[in-house]
C-alpha cells in the first residue's frame, strides 16, 4: 500500500515530536516557560468550599492535602490558588496550615484567595515566589487596601468585575467595571501585565445568556486593554444543568477563542487540559502543530 504525502509528514513530525521528548510532560505544558505561555493556569482543587478539601483542612490531613498540591503540579498549574473563607474566624489559623503544607512539597506559586486585607497582609509574606491575589473587587475598602499589599510584594491580581450590590450581567456591565478595575489597578503602580480580569460567568441555568455576555466581555476587553489578561472559574457556568464538564469544555473552547489567557480549573482533568491544547493550535497561538501531535502520542487528548 502507498503512503501519501500526508501520512508521511505527519510521520516525520511525530517521530520529530518523539525525539525531542521522551520523557512524560504535564498535561498542561506550554511552549515556551511558564511565564510567556499562552495560558496561565491556576489550580482551584485546594479550595474548602470542597467538602473533602474542608474535611482534610480541619483533621489536618496533610498527606492528603499535599497529594493534591503535588497532583496539580505535576498536570501544569502555574499557580494553586488556595481559599479558607469558609472557616470565618478561623481562616487565618487554617490558611497559613494550608500555605505551609503545600509549599512543603512544590515550587508552584500561590493564589490566596480571601476578602479579607488584613488576612491577606500575614499570608503574601508567607508565599515562596511570586504571589497572585485572588481576588480583587470594586466592593468598598477592597481596592484600596489590596493594592498596596500588591505592589509591595509583585503579586499578580485577579480582578474580578463585581462592585458593591451590583452584578454585571451584560458585555456593556463588565467591560465598564473592568475599565475602572484595570485604571485603579494601574494608577497604584500594578503593571498593566500583572493584571488579570475576571468577567464573571453566571450560570446558565439562571441566565441562558451569561455565557454569551461574559465571551463578548472577554472579546472587547482583550481589545480595549492592550496587554491585560483575561481568566476565568468555569465552574459557575454550568450551576444546576446536567453534564457540567460538557458545558465547561465548550466554554473554555469558545473563550479562548475569543482571547482568554488565563484559567482557573482542574488541572488534573484531562478533557479540559485536552481543550486548552487544542484550542491553542485553533487560536493561532502556536507557531507549529507539534505541542499538539506530542500531547496526542502521549495520550493526553483521550
Amino acid at each position: 500500500m502507498q503512503t501519501s504525502v500526508a501520512e508521511t509528514g505527519l510521520a516525520f513530525l511525530l517521530l520529530y515530536c518523539l525525539r525531542r521528548s521522551a520523557a512524560k510532560k504535564p498535561l498542561l505544558e506550554g511552549p515556551i516557560g511558564n511565564e510567556k505561555r499562552a495560558m496561565l493556569i491556576i489550580g482551584n482543587r485546594i479550595d474548602a468550599t470542597r467538602k473533602h478539601i474542608a474535611q482534610a483542612v480541619l483533621t489536618e490531613n496533610l498527606g492528603f492535602i499535599q497529594s493534591e498540591a503535588k497532583e496539580q503540579a505535576a498536570s501544569g498549574a502555574d499557580y494553586i490558588n488556595i481559599n479558607a473563607t469558609i472557616f470565618g474566624k478561623e481562616e487565618e489559623k487554617r490558611l497559613r496550615w494550608m500555605i505551609e503544607a503545600v509549599q512543603e512539597v512544590v515550587d508552584v506559586p500561590l493564589s490566596i484567595d480571601t476578602p479579607d486585607p488584613v488576612l491577606l497582609e500575614k499570608a503574601l509574606p508567607m508565599v515562596k515566589g511570586r504571589p497572585m491575589i485572588n481576588s480583587l473587587t470594586l466592593e468598598k475598602g477592597r481596592m484600596e487596601a489590596m493594592l498596596p499589599l500588591a505592589v509591595a510584594h509583585g503579586a499578580k491580581i485577579i480582578a474580578s468585575c463585581q462592585a458593591d450590590q451590583f452584578t454585571a450581567e451584560t458585555a456593556e456591565e463588565k467591560c465598564e467595571i473592568a475599565g475602572r478595575l484595570i485604571r485603579i489597578a494601574a494608577h497604584a503602580g500594578v503593571p498593566v501585565g500583572d493584571i488579570y480580569v475576571d468577567p464573571l460567568v453566571y450560570s446558565l441555568s439562571t441566565n441562558p445568556r451569561a455565557a454569551r455576555a461574559t465571551l463578548d466581555a472577554i472579546g472587547r476587553i482583550m481589545t480595549d486593554f492592550p496587554g491585560v489578561h483575561t481568566t476565568c472559574y468555569l465552574k459557575t457556568v454550568s450551576y444546576g444543568l446536567p453534564a457540567r464538564n460538557l458545558l465547561h469544555r465548550t466554554f473554555l473552547a469558545a473563550a479562548m477563542e475569543r482571547g482568554l489567557d488565563s484559567v482557573i480549573i482542574d488541572t488534573t482533568d484531562s478533557e479540559l487540559a485536552a481543550v486548552v491544547t487544542a484550542g491553542r493550535l485553533i487560536a493561532g497561538r502556536e507557531e507549529d502543530c507539534l505541542n499538539y501531535i506530542r500531547a496526542y502520542r502521549e495520550g493526553k487528548l483521550g
